[in-house]
């Protein structure tokens, strides 16, 4: 099928979740090293309502353009593929990374972070801030920036994988010191059931890792259980969850924490891993600055059991090649919470910021 000459796509001036608008612009072509892709599912993220909201600041390195195409995760189809470079030294234009008309991919976060520690020039093309993001119907990639998806996957499923399984995959097997990876005898805390701690707790268990999950809701810690979790804390009912994490382990502490509350639960996060233990710092759900008073003492809190605090800012792309092959290995499927029609992409991002979802939200942009 013949793309149209005209899409549409979904535009924010940063100026809030309920002005966002809807808008029709020429097809994209692609040019060298370039695929152009027909969009079938988006992702939301939590970092999509910051930028929406212009509230997406927090990197230095990172200036925001005044009007974007928001949202980075998305999977679709290739349609079409632009001449290909024969530059073999050029690590991106790598032949291993050449996709074919009908494959089906998903975009990485930054497109240029190829391996290794990702750096401040890889942030200034993360999709959805500061690059234009994937909220539209088509879009045209650099052929490095798309990564094939395993076949038992549906598109709303592969779409949930760019940041959130990939910044679990990073917190558990690429961030210790002496490069152990998640697996048997070793124990996960989650904090909340968003995207990222989902993934998390699905591949946590999958490499066989027991897995403790928190939440404010029954409901939603029963659906953890069902999921693999080993166990389960209510810190509403028990806000001295890390206490709890302790009685649950003799003492020990966690080997991993993914730690996404930020100034309200980082405190209980140290007092509560296990000596020589990560905590991998993912967000700040619970605010971005101490309350008045409550300063936390990170430096004598990583020395008192020496511990590694890890700032997790997604993963290369040849991590998320081996992330995926895990995933087929273990036929994980992302756990979509809800599903809205491209049409509703406004609706959506308010649904995921009133934070009443488990797992995934996704968009279908192709009807």
């Amino acid at each position: 099928m013949t793309p149209p000459q005209k899409i549409k796509q979904w535009v924010t001036g940063q100026d809030g979740l309920d002005k966002l608008k809807m808008q029709e612009v020429d097809l994209p072509e692609p040019g060298d090293d370039e695929v152009l892709v027909e969009i079938h599912s988006v992702s939301l993220n939590y970092r999509d309502t910051e930028v929406c909201m212009g509230l997406y600041n927090h990197h230095k390195s990172v200036e925001q353009p005044p009007a974007i195409v928001p949202c980075s995760d998305m999977c679709g189809v290739v349609v079409a593929v632009g001449p290909t470079s024969t530059n073999s030294t050029d690590p991106y234009k790598n032949p291993a990374f050449q996709v074919q008309a009908g494959d089906r991919v998903i975009s990485t976060f930054a497109p240029s972070h190829i391996t290794g520690q990702i750096q401040a020039r890889d942030l200034g093309n993360g999709l959805g801030g500061p690059a234009p993001g994937v909220l539209t119907k088509y879009r045209v990639f650099p052929t490095y920036g798309v990564v094939k998806i395993p076949e038992y996957m549906s598109d709303d499923e592969a779409a949930c994988l760019p940041i959130a399984a990939m910044t679990a995959w990073m917190s558990l097997n690429c961030m210790r010191p002496t490069g152990e990876i998640i697996g048997k005898g070793e124990l996960v805390v989650c904090q909340g059931t968003g995207g990222v701690s989902i993934s998390a707790a699905q591949i946590a268990a999958a490499a066989g890792a027991e897995v403790i999950v928190t939440s404010s809701s029954d409901e939603k810690l029963q659906r953890a259980i069902e999921l693999g979790a080993k166990d389960t804390i209510n810190y509403r009912s028990k806000p001295d969850w890390d206490d709890e994490v302790l009685s649950k382990t003799n003492d020990k502490g966690a080997d991993i924490i993914i730690e996404v509350g930020g100034a309200t639960t980082l405190r209980k996060s140290f007092e509560c891993v296990r000596f020589g233990g990560l905590i991998a710092c993912i967000g700040y759900l619970g605010g971005k600055q101490d309350e008045a008073g409550a300063r936390t003492n990170t430096n004598l809190l990583c020395l008192k059991r020496n511990v590694t605090l890890k700032g997790i800012v997604n993963g290369p792309r040849d991590e998320l090649e081996r992330m995926l092959r895990f995933y087929d290995e273990k036929t994980i499927k992302p756990v979509v919470d809800r599903k809205f029609k491209f049409e509703e992409a406004d609706k959506a991002l308010q649904y995921l910021f009133s934070g009443g979802h488990f797992g995934k939200v996704v968009i279908q942009v192709k009807e």
